[in-house]
């Protein structure tokens, strides 16, 4: 199942966040092991999770490396350190949809890019020499294992940066 594309208002959302650059077929173990290490670090801060994880991706080279920030929303700002690192998701009007099972993600987001194409809407992004970049390009990860054990009913939100 994959939702309409629609456009959505955004406030500000604090997060805190691991980056790393891993190759496309690495998500399915870099995810849940980052995911785990920030709800870790959170917890020896007594900071509290008020959202879902996300994926933030930066800059995407299909065929090579994905310049990608895993993390959790917090309520608000957040100092982190070395590792972890304090983020915020801007406020913006998106380009969203909602996939249904973890393996549809690249249908997925194709869905959402070509309704942007055929209404004309364009993106936040510009290319460079690592790949294509985003000012914000996010998959909220609305449903997860404590929710069924099934990654095939899991939700996941993606939600693209309008220009302005």
């Amino acid at each position: 199942m994959i939702s309409d594309p629609k456009i959505e208002d955004v406030k500000e959302q604090h997060y805190a966040g691991i980056r790393t650059q891993v190759p496309m077929q690495a998500l399915p173990d870099v995810i849940p092991q980052l995911i785990d290490e920030v709800f870790g670090w959170l917890a020896q801060h007594d900071i509290q999770a008020s959202g879902s994880p996300i994926i933030r991706y930066h800059v995407i080279d299909m065929e090579n490396l994905l310049d990608i920030e895993i993390g959790v929303l917090v309520a608000e700002a957040i100092t982190g350190d070395e590792r972890v690192l304090a983020g915020v998701i801007p406020t913006g009007q998106y380009g969203t949809l909602i996939y249904k099972d973890v393996t549809k993600g690249i249908e997925g987001n194709k869905v959402l890019i070509d309704w942007a194409k055929a209404k004309s809407v364009e993106w936040d992004a510009w290319d460079t020499e690592k790949g294509h970049a985003f000012r914000s390009r996010i998959e909220y990860l609305l449903d997860g294992p404590e929710d069924d054990p099934d990654p095939a009913q899991w939700d996941t939100k993606v939600a693209i940066l309008i220009a302005k």
